[in-house]
């Protein structure tokens, strides 16, 4: 069961994947219940980048935010790092031309390639796809620390071939090197489903109600260590809106034609604007 979070935690909005729809962002942060409350925390799942028009605008707007955001990393974050560091090839349905091609990028992929895998505070867990059930939040936090060093690093460059590409599908606790952290950066950017027994299922379909056989989402797998923590995730726009005290989902798909939602920590309650009638009013 999840925490009550302690009467000095200030207002936290946990905000889904923004995916360069800036205007939505905007839109989002103009909403009086957050633009009236300038000392309100701003946490961010992940997926600032890619799929959307404006990938570069929105990581600028974010930066503006100065210490009120928090950001984890997501897949789409992560594969435009990689794309510039030459070790992957854009996708077709990529659209990070206007980042990568910013005359400020430098600073926008620094700036992003610092941004931590896993957040903790205030009994939450904020991560852009989840916690492996088999991890405490303690364990969690320590082997995002190590791929986050690898990203930080002044040669991190280099280290994208490393952290990106095929992982192993269980976690052992003694693999080591370039097959320990892709599984560490899989399973916090990328896992949707998991096998009964903890091993991650990407090629498996993550369509809700219709989970293959001998899956489950992995956070209805059993979390003997997850303690009092609720994580708070996205990545996972066909799940949708999802709350319940242990986990909650807030990629909404706002890129696909979605709302982009916040989701105030201490209270649950929500705020949305839909990416259609943001277009419209524009």
């Amino acid at each position: 069961m999840a925490s009550v979070p302690s009467p000095e935690m200030p207002a936290v909005w946990a905000i889904g994947d923004v995916h360069g729809c800036c205007r939505s962002l905007d839109a989002l942060l103009a909403r009086p219940e957050i633009a009236g409350d300038p000392d309100c925390r701003l946490w961010f799942v992940g997926d600032l980048v890619n799929r959307g028009d404006a990938s570069a605008e929105t990581v600028r707007r974010v930066m503006e935010l100065g210490s009120r955001a928090t950001v984890v990393l997501g897949n789409h974050d992560l594969h435009a790092l990689a794309i510039a560091a030459g070790c992957q090839g854009p996708g077709k349905e990529d659209t990070l031309d206007d980042l990568l091609g910013a005359p400020d990028a430098d600073a926008l992929l620094d700036w992003l390639r610092r941004r931590p895998l896993l957040h903790a505070e205030y009994g939450h867990v904020l991560v852009h796809a989840g916690v492996l059930p088999a991890w405490d939040v303690a364990t969690a936090q320590a082997l995002a620390a190590e791929a986050e060093a690898l990203l930080r690093a002044v040669s991190w460059r280099e280290h994208m071939r490393t952290l990106c590409g095929r992982a192993p599908r269980t976690w052992d606790a003694a693999l080591q090197g370039q097959r320990r952290l892709r599984f560490i950066v899989a399973a916090l950017t990328r896992m949707r489903l998991c096998r009964r027994q903890g091993a991650l299922a990407p090629e498996a379909k993550a369509a809700p109600g219709h989970w293959p056989r001998g899956t489950l989402p992995w956070f209805d797998l059993p979390r003997p260590a997850a303690g009092a923590h609720t994580i708070v995730f996205g990545h996972w726009a066909a799940l949708g809106l999802l709350v319940r005290g242990d986990a909650v989902c807030v990629d909404t798909g706002c890129v696909s034609g979605g709302a982009l939602t916040a989701y105030r920590l201490s209270d649950r309650k929500l705020v949305q604007v839909g990416r259609e009638a943001v277009e419209l009013v524009g």
